[in-house]
C-alpha cells in the first residue's frame, strides 16, 4: 500500500537554528577552495524533508499536482519508464497506483539500487517549469512519474555533514538543462557557441516553444544540449563533426587564475585512462569543460599542469598540496547519477572524500562547496530567479563544509552556481567573466570569521 504523503509530514522534526544576519566575512582567510561536483538531482528529490530547509511540505498546491500536455491535472501518476532500455521499459518495481504528487522513491526502490535515468534537457526543462508553476514535470519527461520523486532516508551519508557544516536551500545550476551546459558554466559563466552549427544538430521548436527535433544547438548556434568536444579525449568519442562545438575561446575561470599566477585544476576521476584511449565506461567526456576550450588542447603547457587525474586529487589533499583552487568530477559510477550510479555509492565517495579533507593539513584554512550540476530532470517546487535566457536552471543541494560555517545552519539566500565563481574571483581578486558572474553573490553571507567547534 501507497502511505500517502501528507501522513508522512506528521513524522517532520523540529527544525534546526536558521542563519543569523550574516556579518562581514574576510574572504583572505580561505586559503584553498575545492569544489566537489556531483550529478543530477533536485533539491526537494534529496532534502526536500529536511528539517528546517524551505522543501516539500511549503510547496503551494499547484505545484504538487502535475498537469498533464492538455493542462489537465493528471488522475495518478503514469507509470515508472526505464528509457535507457530498448524499447522502453516499465519499472515495475514502483506500484500504478501512485497518486498525482510527491512521492518516496526509497519506499520501493532502496538508494543502494539504481533508478532510471531521466529526460534533463534546455528546452524540455524549461517546459517543465512552465513559468514557474513547476507543474509540468511529468509531461516533458521520459521516466514518467518519477519525475516526482524523493528520498526520505535521513541516514544518507552526505545528511551528517549537512547536520554539521551548512546546507544552502535556495541554490539554483547555473543554466536550464543538463551537465555539458553547467560543466561549461562552471568554466566560463557562459553558453559555448559556434558561428555555424551543422543542421543536422540543430533544434526546431514548435510556435508554442516545444521541441518537435532535438538537437545540441539553438538556431543562433548555442550550444545547449550535450556535445563531444574538438579536443582529445572526447573527440575520439564523437560520431563525426556534426557531434563536436567548435574549438572555444571565451576566457575561463583558468585562465584568470593561470594569468594571475594563482595554481589551480580539474582533477577528474579516470582522466589519466581516458587521455590513453582506456576509458572506464562511466567516465562522461562531457563532463570535462576545459577539454572544449582551445587553450586547453593536447599538447599545451595549460592541459598538463591543469587538467588531472582524481589520484592525483587524493594524493594532494592527505599529503596537503591542493592548488588554492581544486574541482573535482567523480566517474559516472560515483557521481549519483540516475541510471550510471547508485545514490548511495555517490554520496559514500563524497563523504569519503570529505573526511580525508577534514584530516588535510589545510583544512583549516579550506572552503569545501559540495553540489550538483543539475536537477537530472526531478521535480523541486522552487521556481529559480530570474535571470537570462540561459538560466539559472532548477534548484539543487548544496553544502558549504569548512570551518568558517556554524553547524546545522541553513541559509536561505538565493544563489546560482556562477556564486563558486564569483567567490574565487573575489578572493583571489579576478576580474568577472561575465555578466552573471559579475552580478552574482558570492556566498560570504554564510561563512563566519570565527572558525566552529566541531564534535
Amino acid at each position: 500500500m501507497v502511505i500517502g504523503f501528507w501522513l508522512h509530514l506528521a513524522f517532520w522534526l523540529p527544525s534546526p537554528t536558521l542563519l543569523a544576519a550574516p556579518t562581514t566575512f574576510d574572504l583572505d582567510r580561505i586559503s584553498n577552495v575545492v569544489v566537489l561536483f556531483l550529478e543530477n538531482h533536485s533539491f526537494d528529490n534529496l532534502y526536500g524533508l529536511y528539517p528546517g530547509a524551505d522543501g516539500i511540505m511549503n510547496a503551494p498546491p499547484k505545484t504538487l499536482r502535475q498537469l498533464d500536455l492538455e493542462g489537465k491535472p493528471y488522475r495518478k501518476l503514469p507509470r515508472v519508464i526505464n528509457s535507457s532500455k530498448s524499447p522502453p521499459e516499465v519499472d515495475t518495481r514502483f506500484p500504478l497506483d501512485l497518486p498525482n504528487g510527491p512521492f518516496a522513491i526509497n519506499r520501493f526502490v532502496e538508494p543502494k539500487d539504481k533508478i532510471p535515468d531521466l529526460t534533463h534537457r534546455f528546452y524540455q526543462h524549461q517546459a517543465q517549469m512552465n513559468g514557474g508553476q513547476m507543474n509540468r514535470f511529468v509531461a516533458h519527461t521520459n521516466a514518467g512519474g518519477l519525475t516526482m520523486g524523493y528520498y526520505e532516508d535521513s541516514e544518507l551519508p552526505l545528511r551528517a555533514y549537512a547536520k554539521r557544516y551548512t546546507l544552502l536551500d535556495h541554490f539554483f545550476a547555473a543554466a536550464f538543462g543538463g551537465s555539458f551546459l553547467n560543466h561549461m558554466w562552471m568554466a566560463c559563466a557562459c553558453a559555448p557557441w559556434e558561428a555555424h552549427p551543422p543542421a543536422s544538430n540543430i533544434i526546431q521548436l514548435a510556435a508554442d516553444g516545444l521541441v518537435t527535433r532535438d538537437g545540441a544547438f539553438t538556431s543562433d548556434g548555442f550550444a545547449v544540449n550535450n556535445i563531444f568536444p574538438a579536443y582529445g579525449p572526447g573527440n575520439l568519442k564523437a560520431k563525426g563533426p556534426d557531434r563536436m562545438l567548435a574549438p572555444q575561446r571565451q576566457p575561463t575561470l583558468g585562465d584568470r587564475l593561470s594569468d594571475r599566477g594563482i595554481d589551480w585544476a580539474w582533477f577528474a576521476a579516470g582522466w589519466d585512462d581516458a587521455r590513453r584511449g582506456a576509458a572506464d565506461p562511466t567516465f562522461q567526456f562531457h563532463h570535462q569543460p576545459y577539454t572544449y576550450f582551445e587553450r586547453y588542447r593536447e599538447g599545451t603547457q595549460d592541459r598538463q599542469r591543469h587538467l588531472l587525474d582524481g589520484k592525483d586529487f587524493e594524493a594532494a589533499v592527505v599529503s596537503g598540496r591542493l592548488p588554492p583552487v581544486a574541482f573535482y568530477k567523480p566517474l559516472g559510477r560515483y557521481n549519483s547519477h540516475p541510471g550510471e550510479a547508485t545514490l548511495l555509492d555517490g554520496e559514500r565517495h563524497a563523504a569519503a572524500l570529505l573526511k580525508k579533507l577534514e584530516k588535510s593539513p589545510q583544512w583549516p584554512g579550506m572552503l569545501v562547496i559540495v553540489t550538483y550540476d543539475e536537477t537530472g530532470g526531478f521535480w523541486d517546487h522552487v521556481a529559480p530567479p530570474p535571470g537570462d535566457r540561459f538560466g539559472p536552471g532548477g534548484r539543487v543541494p548544496t553544502l558549504l563544509v569548512s570551518p568558517f560555517t556554524i553547524g546545522g545552519q541553513i541559509d536561505h539566500t538565493v544563489y546560482d552556481a556562477t556564486a563558486i565563481l564569483r567567490l574565487i574571483e573575489r578572493r583571489f581578486h579576478l576580474e568577472p567573466l561575465t555578466q552573471r558572474d559579475a552580478t552574482a553573490e558570492d556566498l560570504s553571507s554564510a561563512l563566519r570569521n570565527k572558525a566552529a567547534a566541531r564534535h
